[in-house]
This record gives C-alpha cells, sequence and structure tokens, in this order.
C-alpha cells in the first residue's frame, strides 16, 4: 500500500489567486508558511521556516479566494504533487506543490489584525447554520447536535460520510 498525505496549518504568505481552467474549471494557488522552532545543544532558540505552494480545486479554490487573505491561518490536508515543464529560456523547470483535498479555514481577523478569515468579502452572502458573517469567531453549542457546514467539502469527494461510520 502506498500513501502520499499532507497534512499542513500555516499562515498564507499572500491572497489566493483564482483562475478558471479552459474546460471552465476554478483553481485558486496561494503560497504558505509554516515554521518550528526548538533550541539548540547550547540552550539557543533556533527556528525554521517552510514554504509551500498549494492548488486548490472546485468550491474549495472560491471559497479561498473569497475568505482566505495574506497573513491568515489555514489548515491544508493535501497530497504532494510534482510537475515538469519547459521555461521561456529553453530550461527544464520542476515544482513540487500541495493539491489540497480539504481545506479549513483558521479564525478571522478582527480590529487591528491582519490577515485571516475576512469578513468585508462576505457582503451578499446569505448566511448559513452556524455561520454569521459579521460577528466573531462563531460559537458551536456542544450539547447540540448540528449539520456539518457541506460547502468546505468537494462535493464529488467520494469520502467517508458521517452516516457510514459505526461509532
Amino acid at each position: 500500500m502506498n500513501l502520499n498525505k499532507v497534512l499542513l496549518i500555516g499562515r498564507l504568505t499572500g491572497d489566493p489567486q483564482l483562475r478558471t481552467t479552459p474546460l471552465g474549471q476554478q483553481v485558486a494557488t496561494f503560497s504558505m508558511a509554516t515554521n518550528r522552532s526548538w533550541s539548540d545543544k547550547s540552550g539557543a532558540k533556533k527556528e525554521d521556516v517552510q514554504f509551500h505552494n498549494i492548488v486548490v480545486w472546485g468550491r474549495q479554490a472560491e471559497i479561498a479566494q473569497r475568505f482566505l487573505t495574506k497573513g491568515g491561518m489555514v489548515l491544508i490536508e493535501g497530497r504532494l504533487q510534482s510537475r515538469d515543464w519547459t521555461d521561456k529560456q529553453g530550461g527544464k523547470r520542476r515544482t513540487t506543490e500541495i493539491v489540497a483535498e480539504f481545506m479549513q479555514l483558521g479564525p478571522r481577523s478582527t480590529g487591528n489584525q491582519t490577515g485571516g478569515f475576512n469578513p468585508q468579502r462576505t457582503e451578499g452572502i446569505a448566511p448559513q447554520s452556524g455561520f454569521a458573517p459579521a460577528e466573531g469567531i462563531p460559537s458551536i453549542d456542544l450539547d447540540t447536535p448540528h449539520e456539518t457546514p457541506t460547502d468546505f467539502f468537494p462535493e464529488d469527494d467520494g469520502g467517508i460520510k458521517p452516516e457510514d461510520l459505526n461509532f
């Protein structure tokens, strides 16, 4: 059995760019940064930052473009994909990117904070169950059953459905 799975939590380095393919499919691309910190043998704090190119397709691409902004936090679950091409000077080029299969938006920005979920981009969007565009982070009542918002999942993912689980 083989596995190609990536799970990242980080911050966007720029706003997502939304394009449409010649066949009409929506695709968004953005870069995100992840960091880790540790102490070396002498006790000095060290930090490493990695940058990742993310590709998001379909409805999730529209959501990324509409709600994510530079500096915002996002969780991405997907797979690694490498592509080869020839640049304008005839040189061989290669890139590795993460194709998102699941995306979860981070907390909204409030007041003077930068990045995060942008409530200004929600004008004209009808509120959904448990979602209030003009408010802060929505609260969830854990004692009351609630419906999973399906807008954040691909329509045809063919994956496991909550009703298929036996617990």
